[in-house]
């Protein structure tokens, strides 16, 4: 009975059994992910889904009152009450999601229900489904149609300036000789 145990490894004069009958080199990515340079090695998983950009989940069963902030992507399809701040990342409001709370992130979509004020340093989308009663601040605004809005937008262009985003200035800065079109 023990002493039939086979060995775990191949012994030194034994070829692997496993590789031995394959010389073929292996097969190529599917012709839908071949050239494309914004793939990791990892054929299945986009650059940006590497863990530096997990996105955390807040489940349709899961109710919190208080503060959440972080340091990650968010999506939430519970409730929440009170203030969502993740300063430079991204907040997904789930369609079965019902939010009450202020938030502060770098970018914010919304499917479902959010009672508050928004400020996003790059951008708000609320899609065609979702709800949004409260202010927004944020450089660039997305309303599908469909969606609810009830409150004030107030575009932020200070960012813009800072990193030479505004199209007048470059256009501009053009040489003497060259033509401009504004």
């Amino acid at each position: 009975m023990w002493g039939n145990k086979k060995p775990d490894a191949p012994q030194t004069g034994q070829p692997d059994q496993k590789n031995s009958f394959s010389n073929q080199p292996p097969k190529p990515a599917s012709a839908a992910w071949e050239g494309k340079p914004a793939m990791s090695t990892d054929a299945m998983r986009p650059l940006g889904a590497t863990a530096d950009r997990a996105t955390a989940r807040l489940g349709a069963s899961l109710h919190v009152k208080g503060e959440i902030s972080g340091n990650e992507d968010l999506l939430i399809d519970g409730s929440v009450e009170g203030l969502v701040q993740l300063d430079e990342r991204k907040l997904t409001v789930g369609a079965t999601a019902k939010v009450t709370a202020d938030i502060i992130a770098r970018e914010v979509v919304v499917y479902g229900t959010v009672k508050g004020n928004l400020r996003a340093k790059d951008r708000i989308e609320i899609k065609k489904d979702g709800s949004v009663n409260g202010d927004l601040t944020t450089a660039r605004i997305m309303i599908e149609d469909g969606a609810y809005f009830k409150g004030s937008i107030e575009i932020d262009k200070t960012d813009q300036k800072e990193s030479g985003g505004n199209a007048f200035a470059r256009a501009s800065a053009a040489p003497a000789g060259a033509t401009k079109t504004i």
